[in-house]
């Protein structure tokens, strides 16, 4: 005979300070959860938070002994030019609600939505996690994510690689270049001096410096930047995350001379390894639209596509931000912002990207 489902009495409660006793409470429940990413800790909340200006919150479901079921990280974006939004996780992408039931899932959904009511947010954007019930609109189609597992030594990993792009490897490890993997000043800025470059490059303002300091500050050894030098110059460098034994390259570049070097290529080979070394299992791509030159890329290193799903609900009668560059919107500025001086980007990329979120 079934045992008939009695709902579990939760209480709802929402963080909004440095409590040292519920932040380690916090990290302790997104290591336990399969579905934990580094974006739902409280380190990516908070130093994203305090980088670019904008307040952060926990919303947290507790079960009758004080235990966590379920929370949702939430950043309160306001930007004059993109809108106000609350987002889970803000300059992440994934986050959304993590959550140990159903029940847990749709209660945190309804409290955000209400909070979103109460301080006139508009939109609320979860980038991942189960989507909830009712009014939440499903966005799927427009992103996917690659994750593969490591290989278990170095010529295995270049082995997994298929041919076309293991040649264009095999062909920048003959280049006189060299790797570099720390956290120091120094390497802080010549990652940024790339990475600001890169996506100039590619017309996208660039994020403020502090935000990548904060987040190296507040991960620790769970985060480090790798960068490829040629002759003693920055060529190429990434700033990565480390969670749950799996790597998520996330924050990364190169210069012009970086595709004539194959120092990118060499780059994610080499991360590939120093990863492996460090423990992990498993090498996350990150996201990228379908039909890009990056998404394509990605495919080229052998990792599979796999479509992934946001969730957004909004006021009635208005829209949902528009923050994707590749929007066509967006296409006159992109193409000026090619043209911009490096030194003027920099000086005016940090404001516009610390409203995105």
């Amino acid at each position: 005979m079934n045992m008939p489902f009695t709902p579990q009495s939760l209480t709802i409660r929402i963080l909004d300070r440095e409590d040292p006793e519920e932040l380690t409470q916090i990290d302790g429940f997104v290591d336990d959860h399969s579905g934990g990413l580094a974006f739902h800790r409280p380190a990516w909340l908070l130093s994203t938070s305090k980088a670019c200006g904008h307040e952060w919150r926990y919303m947290l479901a507790k079960d009758r002994e004080g235990k966590l079921q379920a929370i949702l990280p939430f950043t309160l974006i306001h930007s004059a030019l993109f809108g106000r939004a609350l987002v889970s996780s803000g300059f992440a992408v994934g986050g959304g609600i993590l959550s140990r039931s159903e029940q847990a899932t749709e209660i945190l959904a309804d409290a955000i939505w209400k909070f979103a009511e109460e301080y006139s947010f508009p939109t609320v954007e979860l980038r991942g996690g189960p989507m909830p019930c009712g009014e939440w609109q499903n966005v799927d189609g427009v992103y996917a994510g690659f994750v593969a597992d490591l290989a278990h030594d170095d010529e295995s990993q270049l082995l997994a690689i298929p041919r076309k792009q293991r040649a264009e490897i095999r062909k920048g490890l003959k280049s006189d270049l060299e790797v570099r993997v720390g956290v120091s000043e120094e390497e802080r800025a010549d990652h940024y001096r790339v990475y600001a470059e890169s996506v100039r490059n590619l017309g996208t303002p660039v994020f403020p410096k502090a935000l990548f300091d904060e987040v190296l500050d507040a991960f620790g050894s769970d985060a480090d930047i790798l960068t490829i030098l040629n002759g003693g110059k920055p060529v190429a460098s990434v700033l990565s995350l480390y969670h749950g034994g799996t790597v998520m390259p996330y924050w990364g570049g190169g210069s012009y001379d970086a595709r004539r070097l194959r120092a990118n290529d060499v780059m994610y080979y080499e991360l590939m390894k120093h990863a492996r070394r460090r423990g992990c299992k498993r090498f996350d791509f990150g996201r990228s639209k379908v039909g890009t030159g990056a998404y394509a890329f990605k495919k080229n290193w052998g990792f599979n596509p796999e479509p992934l799903s946001y969730t957004i609900r909004t006021e009635d009668g208005e829209t949902a931000r528009d923050i994707n560059p590749m929007s066509p919107k967006y296409r006159l500025q992109v193409a000026l912002w090619k043209r911009l001086p490096l030194s003027l980007a920099n000086l005016l990329g940090p404001v516009i990207a610390k409203g995105l979120g």
